[in-house]
């Protein structure tokens, strides 16, 4: 095996603020919460003796907010990547949670026929191929050192599924992607040959609405 070591980091943004509980998804004005702004301080301390030469982060706000710390440590820019962000869910806007909110409503099962795709939202093998895309632009901007991609809870657990070759669909309930964690992958040269994960700011529940 020949080739550079380079690692990208997948991080989740921290935690937003949603006094009204609801499911954003890609809606703009969602900012991180104070404990969100601490948690992106966090993480971003934890890398500081990463050889960070590369920044990429999802468009919407609370991405670019968890990035801004990071990219100011290692003075780097921000490069704003569509490929990283939210998927498309057609619950957004309403609240949703197990056996709750908007899911109880009739008129909406019609979107739960099919969990495995899924029916309500962007296909799960899209999403995973976009991501991957962006990781591997990653690691060719960050060859031999290390890149952080800033993205989300749904992205980057159907990433880490399709790299280590798991089906797709899942219960969310299970995912292990909390607030402002690293799922961080590393290559030889352009081969997967490592994937940790940490909670540098700490766990958080992977139910809770809207984060």
């Amino acid at each position: 095996m020949t080739g550079s070591r380079t690692t990208v980091h997948l991080l989740r943004h921290g935690e937003v603020h949603n006094p009204g509980g609801i499911l954003y998804g890609r809606l703009p004005g969602f900012h991180l919460s104070e404990n969100g702004r601490n948690q992106a301080e966090i993480v971003a301390k934890s890398l500081a003796d990463a050889d960070v030469t590369a920044v990429l982060a999802s468009p919407l706000e609370r991405a670019q907010e968890t990035a801004a710390p990071l990219a100011a440590l290692h003075d780097v820019e921000v490069r704003t990547d569509a490929g990283l962000i939210e998927a498309d869910n057609r619950f957004e806007g309403k609240t949703v949670s197990v056996g709750g909110g908007s899911l109880r409503s009739p008129r909406h099962w019609p979107l739960l026929r099919d969990p495995f795709t899924p029916s309500w939202g962007e296909p799960y093998l899209q999403i995973a191929h976009r991501m991957l895309a962006v990781v591997h632009r990653a690691r060719e901007l960050a060859e031999g050192h290390e890149a952080v991609c800033v993205s989300h809870q749904l992205p980057i657990w159907t990433l880490r599924r399709f790299v280590t070759g798991q089906r797709l669909w899942h219960d969310p309930r299970r995912r292990q992607c909390g607030l402002a964690s690293l799922t961080s992958l590393v290559f030889t040269g352009t081969e997967l040959t490592q994937l940790r994960y940490t909670e540098p700011a700490g766990g958080s529940d992977p139910r809770q609405t809207g984060a």
